[in-house]
């Protein structure tokens, strides 16, 4: 009960740090950057964001967090930008544990893309006070005792297929990709060609079209996971994602916004 008071705390500290960078005013760079995501919009879709962050207790640091939520910003400007559902949840040991942080449409009012644009920074700003406000509680709920990420996948095909053809898939799995729920990847250090051997043991459904992001692979409390450790990781989540039929796998320890 304590370390939930703590973690609680905690995230009432990354709220204000946050929403001090949500709130600055835009920049020419950062302008530029928005007209390049509307541009890369796909035609006649909107986008179906689900994040997914991991709850468990190997990757909670307050340093941890704080990129997660940075990672979750970039994503709501990107589904406002080109409009769409945000779905945001933190999950832990299984499919059933999880804990919704946010779920609501986003689009931007205005007659022009330059009007719509204008708006995106003070609706990223609400948005995130919103998550960030919520994310403390939302991770202190989750059960203890592991991580079953490779549930998410069944989660994220529910998602997509309620909303239907009009949607595209943009799932965001924020993980140390530390599974030891059903399949163990944190008890073993596998080569790439055994992580890609077991992912093709591991049952997810099709996702086709989708881009599926899986980031901070082997970053963890304390010590960062051994090279050999997170090159594994790599090759097994590039292995599942592949398994989805997905239009675009990235799997990553560090995210790179793409601006």
């Amino acid at each position: 009960m304590y370390s939930k008071l703590i973690r609680s705390a905690v995230f009432g500290v990354l709220l204000v740090f946050i929403l001090a960078g949500c709130s600055t005013a835009s920049s020419p760079g950062a302008q530029s950057g928005d007209h390049a995501i509307l541009a890369a919009c796909t035609p006649n879709k909107q986008i179906a964001a689900d994040d997914e962050i991991d709850g468990s207790g190997s990757s909670s640091d307050e340093a941890i967090s704080t990129e997660r939520l940075s990672i979750t910003a970039d994503v709501v400007r990107r589904t406002a930008i080109c409009g769409g559902h945000l779905l945001v949840r933190a999950f832990s040991t299984s499919s059933g544990a999880t804990v919704t942080i946010y779920d609501g449409d986003l689009t931007l009012p205005g007659a022009t893309d330059n009007a719509r644009l204008r708006r995106v920074d003070p609706l990223v700003e609400k948005v995130m006070a919103d998550i960030t406000a919520k994310y403390g509680a939302a991770i202190a709920a989750l059960p203890n005792g592991g991580s079953d990420i490779t549930s998410v996948y069944r989660l994220a095909g529910e998602y997509a297929a309620q909303l239907g053809d009009g949607y595209t898939l943009h799932l965001y799995l924020l993980t140390d990709g530390l599974n030891n729920i059903g399949t163990d990847l944190q008890s073993q250090v596998l080569t790439p060609a055994q992580a890609t051997d077991l992912a093709g043991t591991v049952s997810v459904p099709a996702l086709p079209g989708a881009i599926i992001t899986v980031a901070g692979l082997g970053r963890v409390d304390g010590d960062p996971a051994p090279s050999p450790l997170v090159e594994g990781l790599v090759a097994f989540y590039n292995a599942l994602c592949l398994k989805t039929t997905a239009k675009t796998c990235v799997s990553v320890t560090d995210y790179t916004a793409v601006r």
